[in-house]
């Protein structure tokens, strides 16, 4: 069960700030879905107590400092811990009212959520960056050069507050939206933790228009959601690619108009429409020979790239994993646990000679 999905009673509660509360932890914990981070045991039950209304925001903040201080939480993995802090910054963050939309106002927000969680929290980067994206198949969005970065944010945010929405339909502001929400990603000014940052400057943006923001979307879709700004940003011409803002704009009508647009990640592959792979695992994640076996349902896609990379290699060594897939050495040791406990993976032989042992059934 999703750490999120622990807070629905509060959801159908009748009192407006119970209900409000659990909202805001449900878009927090599920925004740490972008970097394939999970939060503790602990900080659920911490949030259903702030929820509940038993502490504040600030004895929230107490609780797992007190927590990550003692040794109970002594062998907890950083990404984790990166998890629950993150996941409670944002929480405060939405709790409150206050927005600045200027580049200093980006800044704030992002060393806010990101306090006590990164070194550089707030600080733009000083060096160009790319991402592999398995939407991509591997290649990289152009991010924004960082000796441009301000004034870059400057123009758009400038733009954008000249910007008159009078007598638009609601199809025209969200198409505005997008672009210009994916715009603002595609400057990529932090070295970490943009994608979370846009969505929170994103929901603040949005309320300041008058909009409410918080709903089951960026719980359920963070992952589509970032996909989806990545898609807004690619072109190859070559192989006949465009930037396309279709997806995002289905994310924002389900958001703002209730609508319950279809929202599958391996649709915004780039390859969807020529081959419609049938799972949410890109090529460039997929091991080279051909593996069979049909995934089981409800798999995220960093756990089917472990399986499918496991399925090839069945004595692939956790390091190798790592470096084949993308992913901290931390996380592939998370998605594994999380493997073995559904009865999916476990390990076999003797000590010298250990293999992986798939069950598909």
């Amino acid at each position: 069960m999703e750490h999120y999905d622990e807070f629905e009673q509060y959801l159908r509660a009748t009192e407006p700030g119970p209900k409000e509360r659990a909202e805001l932890w449900q878009t927090a914990i599920g925004l740490q879905k972008v970097d394939g981070l999970e939060v503790s045991d602990y900080l659920v039950e911490t949030a259903k107590r702030h929820i509940e209304g038993d502490v504040d925001i600030d004895g929230v903040d107490r609780l797992i400092k007190t927590y990550y201080q003692s040794e109970a939480a002594r062998d907890i993995p950083e990404d984790i811990k990166e998890a629950d802090e993150v996941s409670k910054n944002i929480v405060r963050e939405l709790s409150s009212d206050a927005f600045v939309f200027s580049v200093a106002g980006l800044s704030g927000i992002h060393r806010r959520i990101f306090k006590g969680a990164m070194k550089h929290a707030g600080e733009f980067r000083h060096y160009d960056i790319t991402k592999k994206e398995w939407v991509l198949d591997g290649a990289s969005v152009l991010y924004g050069p960082n000796e441009d970065l301000v004034r870059t944010i400057e123009y758009d945010l400038e733009q954008e507050r000249k910007f008159s929405y009078r007598g638009l339909s609601q199809e025209q502001i969200i198409e505005h939206i997008a672009r210009f929400i994916s715009g603002l990603w595609q400057i990529h000014p932090f070295p970490e933790g943009n994608t979370r940052t846009t969505a929170v400057f994103t929901i603040k943006y949005l309320r300041s228009l008058g909009y409410k923001a918080e709903n089951d979307m960026f719980k359920a879709h963070s992952w589509y959601f970032r996909n989806a700004l990545v898609r807004a940003n690619y072109r190859n011409v070559a192989k006949g690619i465009e930037p396309t803002i279709e997806y995002l704009m289905s994310f924002l009508r389900n958001l703002l108009l209730g609508e319950t647009n279809e929202l599958k990640n391996r649709h915004l592959h780039i390859r969807w429409q020529s081959e419609k792979p049938q799972n949410d695992v890109s090529e460039a994640l997929k091991p080279q020979n051909d593996v069979s076996g049909v995934m089981p349902e409800g798999l995220s896609l960093k756990e089917t790239a472990v399986l499918k990379s496991i399925m090839a290699d069945d004595d692939i060594s956790i390091a190798r994993l790592a470096e084949t897939i993308g992913l901290s050495t931390s996380t592939i040791d998370r998605i594994i646990k999380s493997l073995k406990n559904k009865g999916i993976l476990s390990r076999t032989g003797s000590t010298k000679q250990l293999k992986w042992e798939v069950n598909l059934k």
